[in-house]
């Protein structure tokens, strides 16, 4: 952090989630059972060579990025929680951030890219193998983590420059950006300006484009004679679409709509939300359920069962 005529803080004090002392057993086996499932359901995806086709191409590379971005925060959290130490180096506040907002940004772009492969396989049939080919869809994730670097980069830059003397103390459950921006002793104007311009084009763009690809998907619905190819259609794609706004909503209400001070447990609960809960959900909502998945499952399992013997 910049230093000045005053001392900067070389450490952060993180208070964690809002839960009280008799209830931190309970919460901790609760997150563990959450970042340990994140982890195995994820790894699932990645375990089955024969799914090669572009939508899990790409569920691959979400299942590497939820991954991530879980272990960037449930750990410490976690040890945390156990040793009640809740101190974090100045340097590994801002490394965390980093991170944090590179594995946000991929998690955005990569569920634009399975809308994407969704509108293409119900609303262009035909043309699919044409237009998912390998290089393209190498293209996409590619380009995903080239933006994402970029704006992780930006804003942990502007981070850097910025000074915290005083107060040190981030009532979050790691280190946040937009606390810590509330926190700092410095003009935040910029930080803020580029929170909401860089932002919209790595979060909202990815969501209006998702958008706009359901959008065409409903249409594509509308004219299915057949209630079985309906319901086929909802079955792929609904569940996306819930994940995506649970997602998207709790990233857009925390950096677009943030509270006026650091004590707000509307935060850590949206944090919760798109940090540990949705990288949870993934790999069962896109996958488990999925019949090709399910057979990997059979697959995985009968394969650990003969070696055994």
């Amino acid at each position: 952090m910049k230093k000045d005529n005053q001392t900067s803080v070389s450490e952060f004090i993180l208070l964690g989630l809002p839960i009280r002392p008799e209830e931190q057993g309970m919460f901790y086996a609760l997150f563990l059972a959450m970042y340990l499932t994140t982890v195995l359901g994820n790894l699932l995806i990645r375990l089955d060579s024969h799914l090669h086709t572009p939508m899990y191409f790409f569920l691959s590379h979400l299942s590497f990025t939820d991954i991530s971005f879980s272990s960037v925060t449930a750990p410490k959290m976690l040890m945390n929680m156990l040793t009640q130490s809740q101190s974090i180096s100045d340097a590994g506040c801002v490394c965390q951030v980093n991170f944090v907002l590179l594995f946000e940004s991929l998690d955005s772009f990569l569920l634009t890219s399975v809308a994407y492969d969704r509108y293409v396989a119900i609303c262009h049939p035909l043309c699919y193998t044409t237009i998912m080919m390998q290089n393209f869809c190498f293209l996409l994730v590619i380009v995903s983590w080239v933006l994402s670097f970029a704006n992780a980069l930006v804003h942990t830059l502007l981070l850097a420059c910025l000074s915290f003397f005083v107060d040190n103390t981030l009532h979050h459950f790691f280190c946040d950006l937009s606390a810590l921006v509330k926190l700092s002793s410095s003009d935040t104007t910029v930080n803020e300006l580029v929170i909401l311009i860089v932002g919209s084009l790595a979060i909202t763009l990815p969501f209006i484009c998702i958008l706009v690809s359901y959008g065409h998907i409903g249409a594509s619905i509308c004219r299915i004679p057949s209630m079985k190819g309906i319901c086929k259609a909802l079955s792929t794609c609904g569940f996306h679409l819930s994940v995506v706004s649970l997602y998207h909503g709790a990233i857009i209400g925390l950096y677009f709509f943030p509270s006026s001070n650091n004590i707000n447990e509307k935060d850590v609960i949206m944090a919760v939300l798109y940090s540990l809960v949705t990288p949870m959900l993934n790999p069962f909502i896109y996958s488990l359920r999925n019949q090709d998945m399910k057979g990997a499952l059979g697959n995985i399992i009968s394969r650990r069962t003969c070696a055994s013997y």
